[in-house]
């Protein structure tokens, strides 16, 4: 409760702005049941879009992430995503979480 989450990834799949039968927002949704406060980038994505279809206000800049977070989670395997430094967005004892098994193996803590 009180933590602050990042979810990289709201469409169906990786490279595509098809935001139709995405399940990322069951993950969004599951995470804002436990009290936490969740971000969601996705350069890919229209955001007008998402807001009308889950009232959610994507982040469009990653300029625009410049806080730290408890948890970034990678829920989208977008190309751009795979490359960066995603730790740099974590608090201390912030946690990486790979849901797609994309990331370099040594720089995350969990993935499925």
């Amino acid at each position: 409760k009180g933590a602050k989450a990042l979810v990289l990834g709201i469409t169906f799949k990786e490279n595509c702005p098809d935001i139709r039968n995405s399940r990322v927002i069951d993950v969004i949704k599951s995470l804002k049941k436990q009290g936490v406060e969740v971000d969601v980038f996705d350069p890919f994505a229209n955001a007008a879009e998402v807001h009308h279809e889950y009232n959610l206000d994507l982040i469009t800049d990653e300029k625009k992430l410049n806080e730290k977070y408890h948890a970034v989670i990678l829920a989208v395997a977008h190309q751009e995503f795979i490359n960066k430094n995603w730790r740099n967005k974590l608090i201390e004892n912030g946690v990486l979480y790979d849901v797609k098994g994309v990331l370099n193996i040594n720089t995350i803590d969990s993935r499925l």
